[in-house]
């Protein structure tokens, strides 16, 4: 029994380490992003893309590709602000750890192996709002590709910095059935440049 003890302390003390660890993660993050409507937009936004390319009548999917101009636009201003006000916080509280799995105090422990959770949200504001205001002059259908890999690769970077990277990519693939990779892949070449150069990909 007192074995059993000795081996099952140092688990139980990793695992509630690890939890408060990712809870004071997602308190920080999300205390920030509850003064905004992104995923709301979010929503709306990937929604709507689908409304558009399923539409067979033209005058009507030119009325919706229409507002899904202006909630891009607004969902594109509200990231800006987020990701602005996420810049100034104390940057002991942003590192992100590059290793694989969720690890207790990772970012401190190897500092080496980490990156700033506020450059790479700087990068996500700038490649949404790129694709917003369409600056490569794509079609309406691969403007829609691109601003949903957009989005998918930001939230993906919000899972990262509240859990671990193999937890985003995870999720993301049990959800929208995309890997990692691929999202990398179909972003803008200047939000996979940065991205890659700051975590590493």
């Amino acid at each position: 029994m007192e074995f059993l003890f000795l081996l099952l302390a140092p688990i139980a003390g990793f695992q509630f380490l690890k939890a408060r660890e990712q809870r004071r993660r997602i308190y920080l993050l999300g205390g920030y992003l509850s003064q905004y409507q992104i995923e709301k937009l979010m929503e709306n936004v990937t929604e709507g893309y689908l409304r558009a390319l399923g539409e067979d009548e033209p005058e009507r999917r030119a009325q919706i590709w229409s507002m899904l101009g202006t909630a891009e636009l607004e969902l594109s201003q509200q990231f800006q602000r987020f990701a602005a006000d996420f810049a100034k916080v104390w940057n002991g509280q942003t590192q992100v750890s590059t290793l694989g799995f969720a690890f207790p105090y990772a970012d401190r422990l190897f500092p080496r192996h980490t990156f700033d959770m506020r450059q790479l949200l700087a990068i996500h504001a700038e490649g949404i709002a790129a694709t917003a205001q369409n600056l490569r002059q794509l079609s309406q259908r691969d403007k829609a590709y691109t601003m949903t890999a957009e989005l998918l690769l930001m939230q993906h970077s919000c899972h990262w910095f509240c859990r671990s990277k193999a937890v985003a990519s995870a999720r993301v693939q049990a959800r929208h059935q995309t890997r990692h990779a691929q999202l990398i892949a179909a972003v803008s070449p200047q939000t996979r440049e940065a991205y890659c150069k700051l975590t590493g990909c």
